[in-house]
């Protein structure tokens, strides 16, 4: 037990820029999900649970709406789910998740930013076999013990679960996300899932130097700016 998940509560973002980038990535990623399991929010499961999420980033119900709009307008965007393994300062590794409608442009800028900071891109499997693709959902308002006895209802296999703070956390499979919490709220119908993604998490964590620091945090920044760059993993301690 205890992986010590990291919680990074929402803030408003005064920056433009920020904000832009964050409404970007939820449209893309809600017309895409509409576009692929259907429009109805309530028969759609990754539709809701990514509109459900926009919502608590406070993205404007105009853009959700336009984005699930497109699809049932007949307009038609392609978007391809690329992944990129690299390695950053001293025994950094990042995974990098994009949307892009250009793999060449998003492919260039990531190398880039990589090579700035003095990283380098690996091949496929170079990075992702030392990190777990797990399903976390974080809720405030149950126990440890009656969390784990509402997924054992339900058959449920976890891989871990603990507390942070007033915060219960469940890790399970990826797929799995739906279940655990189909299976909490039948316990506790007015939850609020604090944590509700799908995430690659590190095995193993490591401390970097203050150098070797500094250069990853810029690394970061980087990829963050890259339009196209949805998620980004990595196996540093913050």
């Amino acid at each position: 037990m205890g992986r010590a998940y990291e919680v990074r509560k929402a803030s408003i973002q005064k920056n433009g820029a920020i904000k832009a980038k964050l409404y970007s990535n939820f449209a893309k990623e809600i017309y895409l999900a509409a576009k692929q399991g259907g429009t109805d929010i309530e028969s759609n499961a990754n539709l809701k649970r990514l509109v459900d999420k926009a919502k608590q980033s406070q993205v404007p119900n105009d853009i959700i709406k336009r984005a699930i709009d497109k699809v049932n307008s007949g307009i038609d965007e392609n978007y391809i789910s690329c992944r990129y393994e690299g390695f950053g300062p001293a025994s950094s590794t990042i995974i990098v998740d994009c949307l892009t409608d250009n793999v060449n442009r998003t492919v260039g800028f990531v190398r880039a930013a990589f090579t700035k900071c003095k990283g380098k891109l690996g091949v496929e499997n170079s990075v992702s076999h030392s990190y777990e693709n797990l399903a976390i959902v974080g809720f405030k308002g149950m126990s440890e013990e009656e969390a784990l006895d509402a997924v054992m209802m339900d058959d449920i296999d976890i891989k871990d679960i603990e507390t942070d703070n007033d915060l219960t956390i469940i890790y399970g499979d990826a797929k799995d996300l739906h279940k655990i919490k189909e299976a909490i709220k039948k316990v506790k119908n007015d939850i609020v899932f604090e944590i509700d993604e799908i995430s690659m998490v590190p095995f193993e964590k490591i401390t970097l130097d203050k150098e070797d620091k500094e250069l990853f945090d810029k690394l970061l920044t980087m990829l963050d700016d890259i339009e196209d760059v949805q998620n980004v993993y990595h196996n540093v301690e913050e």
